[in-house]
């Protein structure tokens, strides 16, 4: 490596930044000597940086002072557990005949007290090793060829932008910010935790999986949260997910400012939490919400926390108890317990990080001068211990960095050509550069048999463990895992459950809801409040015809044309089919009064067929009478046809046999009305007549009734009616009706038989003054006023009737024009026939002619 990595440019910022005036200052702010906290010798040395102390002194920054350096206090059992295993992992490399066989690798590990500034110093002391004052001349290589941590997204951005002027890699276990992905900003950055853009999508649809869509968020106010809440807000989104509010906080920000975020969560109306949270942050928001008693809420925690075997106390169980949350998916690493339960101060006794880790573990002190401490001796048991240090039960973060330690191995091990059990090709000075080259093409699998590989942003596949915090017999809280979620698999199967049952918040049997709006049971939609949240609604009832088949459905949709909503618009039923049946009671009286009128007719005809001797029925003209009787009977059954469900016979034959039956009928009163008048009025001899006229009358008959008939063919031939179903008239069923085809036809048989009509009136019309005694012209006068004034009635009722109501005018049409010539014609004669019989005699029917001539 040819490029001096003496960071001058970098202190002159800093001073500038701190208010040092020289380096000197700023050294000293940053603390002396700058020697690791543990180290090792190798060829190849890989650096640490871990938060192995979670509280920063806070140096008091004048223009006039020089600086207090930085003090790092109160030890991170787990930080140490995740430095001890990247030893552990270094040492099972250096013991491998098959990885880097000749090559021993060292290690220096530094704290980066979880705070960026100390983060600085860490990189710093790892590049430049153990050299505090500037030289005139730069050594030209690195003190270490990679990096593995830090364990915060802010801290490891802020080591990323010292190490990669130097191209050297940097691996981390925790960090998941998703905006480390971009490649452009940080070339030599890899990782072995998924990023954030992952979980925060698989969060988004673990509460959408829920049917939370109303929901508070708490971050932390860093990289990590900052960019981790804004993915999942984003993410939320697109899954129809509203967040009530959205907080950060800082573990070193003020209590005020955690106070306020405490009630905000307690005035919010959402009962699922999502906290998006640092553990260090979670650990501050904890201690607050104990104080404030916030309690009843469902937590949806991040992977930094959700694992945390130090929050999984009872302390806080009755707040945390029933949370969720996604994490890194738990192994099992060989050999590392019985590693960690071997950690001594004699291992290192001039090492004074392990003599706070053996003081913080036991409670002791090494100084005997301190009272009431009790004194340790170095023989203490590790194993009578059960801390975040010694317990192995849930390796997830300590799996990743003992995949990045391994990671850096293999690269190392493919850039010096090392062979199965076979010497490496050793070169005195080993780039970082080249190293994270390697980095990006490894591909290899762990004795837990995990692939571990990158891909183009550095990032390793992403699969997350669903957690749920339950609690054991014991009482204890136990992580047990309800589900998964791998971005590997296809959309629609990236998030599993596995049937485990789930403790809920509160030990609650039941599910929390937590929505702005009560959800819309199907028949209802959606309606946006105007200035609220997509996610506060309220419902309103699906329009008639429109249908919402399952709850919260933002819109109604229409029915299929033949199908209509049912009484809850919970589903498209069939539309009722309408038409005039023989069931209901419009069609069963109509069917009365149709049999009705034929049987009165056919009694008629036994009754004139009974007296068909006498001389009324033969004045009457028998045959005619007789014909005249049998077209009314088929006039009162065709209007049976009109009854029932349509079909193509139906249809075609209500209205030819009405237009032929008609037809007929008006012609035999024609021809009866055509044959008084020439009995009465013609200059021959009225038997002469009467004799002459009979085939006139038939051929007369005939022919009208045979120009209806051709009518009604030609109809039936070019544009029959045809069954239809009407949906336009009534939206909400179905009108079965007989389509006319050409209306022009229908109007031409109903035409045809109002000309007859009319004919007829005006023929009898004519003949009304004539013998009473003989005369049939007045009755028949009287039928066809009827009989028009049914016929110039039914047109505007006919066409204004809506669906079934249609048919029946039309049937009423017919019975009422049918009795009107009945009653009209033949109820005089049947009066002489049955009650006056003393006037059916050949001297009645002359005598009142006789006196009108004398």
């Amino acid at each position: 490596m040819h490029d001096c990595i003496c960071v001058v440019f970098l202190l002159v910022v800093f001073v500038r930044a701190f208010g040092a005036e020289d380096d000197t200052a700023f050294c000293e702010m940053l603390g002396s000597p700058e020697l690791p906290l543990l180290s090792k010798k190798g060829h190849v040395t890989i650096g640490g940086a871990f938060s192995i102390h979670g509280q920063m002194s806070k140096p008091l920054l004048s223009l006039t002072d020089t600086p207090e350096p930085l003090i790092c206090s109160r030890i991170n059992l787990r930080e140490f557990r995740f430095a001890q295993t990247m030893i552990f992992a270094i040492e099972e490399i250096n013991n491998s005949s098959s990885l880097l066989p000749n090559v021993s690798v060292g290690y220096k590990i530094f704290d980066s007290c979880a705070s960026t500034l100390p983060s600085t110093r860490a990189v710093m002391g790892l590049i430049n090793g153990q050299e505090r004052t500037l030289g005139k001349t730069c050594s030209g290589q690195s003190s270490v060829h990679a990096i593995i941590g830090t364990s915060e997204s802010s801290t490891t951005i802020v080591m990323l932008q010292i190490s990669g002027i130097f191209q050297i890699p940097v691996i981390s276990h925790f960090a998941t910010c998703a905006c480390l992905s971009k490649r452009k900003e940080y070339p030599s950055f890899f990782r072995t935790i998924p990023s954030d853009y992952y979980q925060s999508r698989a969060l988004a649809k673990l509460v959408k999986h829920f049917g939370w869509t109303w929901v508070g968020a708490v971050r932390s106010d860093n990289d990590y949260g900052n960019n981790g809440m804004a993915t999942f807000i984003s993410a939320a989104s697109q899954e129809g997910i509203c967040v009530e509010y959205s907080e950060a906080i800082s573990r070193t920000g003020s209590r005020e400012q955690v106070e306020r975020v405490v009630k905000v969560i307690r005035r919010g109306t959402a009962r699922v939490l999502v906290a998006f949270l640092a553990y260090d942050e979670m650990d501050v928001l904890l201690e607050e919400a104990l104080r404030q008693n916030l309690s009843g809420l469902q937590w949806v925690g991040s992977e930094s926390w959700i694992t945390s075997g130090h929050l999984a106390k009872k302390r806080y169980s009755g707040v945390l108890t029933g949370s969720l949350g996604f994490a890194i998916r738990k192994a099992k690493i060989t050999g590392l317990q019985e590693f960690l339960l071997q950690v001594n101060p004699s291992q290192d006794p001039q090492n004074n990080l392990l003599r706070e880790f053996w003081e913080a573990t036991f409670g002791c002190s090494f100084q005997s001068s301190l009272h009431g401490t009790e004194q340790c001796s170095g023989s203490e048991r590790l194993q009578d211990i059960n801390n975040p240090f010694t317990d192995v039960s849930e390796l997830r973060i300590s799996n990743n960095v003992y995949k990045a330690v391994y990671a850096v191995a293999h690269a190392v091990h493919n850039m010096l050509k090392c062979g199965q059990k076979h010497s490496c090709v050793w070169k005195d000075h080993l780039e970082p550069k080249l190293v994270g080259k390697h980095l990006q093409d490894v591909n290899f699998t762990i004795q837990s048999g995990e692939r571990v590989y990158f891909d183009e942003k550095g990032d390793p596949a992403a699969a997350y463990e669903l957690v749920n915090w339950q609690t054991n017999p014991a009482g204890d809280i136990v992580f047990v895992a309800v589900g998964s979620y791998d971005a590997s698999q296809s959309n629609g199967k990236q998030f599993t459950m596995n049937g485990v049952k789930i403790t809920w918040a509160a030990k609650s049997l039941k599910r929390p809801l937590s929505v702005c709006s009560e959800s819309c049971v199907p028949g209802f939609r959606q309606a946006m409040i105007k200035g609220k949240p997509i996610c506060c609604f309220s419902c309103v009832a699906c329009a008639a015809g429109e249908i919402s088949n399952s709850s919260n459905s933002a819109e109604c949709s229409r029915c299929p044309l033949e199908y209509w909503s049912n009484e809850d618009h919970s589903k498209c039923v069939p539309k009722v089919i309408e038409f005039l049946s023989y069931e209901e009671t419009m069609g069963a009286l109509l069917t009365a009064f149709s049999v009705f009128g034929a049987s009165l007719t056919l009694a008629v005809s036994c009754i004139f067929f009974w007296f068909r001797h006498t001389p009324l029925v033969k004045a009457s003209n028998s045959e005619l009478s007789f014909l005249l009787l049998f077209s009314l009977t088929l006039c009162f059954l065709c209007s049976l046809t009109f009854i029932g469900q349509p079909t193509e016979w139906s249809c075609m034959l209500r209205h030819t046999a009405f237009g032929i039956t008609f037809a007929l009928c008006i012609s035999c009163i024609l021809a009866k009305t055509i044959t008084v008048l020439m009995a009465f009025k013609g200059k021959r001899p009225a038997n002469t007549v009467l004799q002459c006229s009979a085939p006139l009358q038939r051929t007369s008959v005939l022919g009208c009734t045979l120009l209806q008939v051709l009518i009604c063919v030609v109809w039936s031939a070019l544009a029959p009616p045809i069954p239809y179903k009407n949906t336009a008239h009534a939206t909400e069923k179905i009108i079965l009706e007989c389509d006319l085809g050409s209306p022009i036809g229908f109007w031409a048989v109903l035409g045809y038989i109002g000309l007859l009509a009319v004919l007829c009136f005006i023929l009898a019309f004519l003949a009304r003054k004539l013998p009473d005694n003989f005369n049939e012209a007045k009755f028949i006068t009287f039928s066809m006023l009827i009989f028009s004034a049914v016929w110039v009635t039914f047109i505007p009722a006919y066409v204004s009737s809506p669906g079934k109501f249609t048919v029946a005018v039309e049937i009423f049409a017919i019975l009422a024009s049918s009795f009107g010539l009945l009653f009209c014609i033949f109820a005089p004669k049947c009066y002489i026939l049955l009650l006056k019989p003393e006037r059916n005699t050949k001297n009645h029917m002359m005598g009142r002619n006789q006196s009108k001539t004398l």
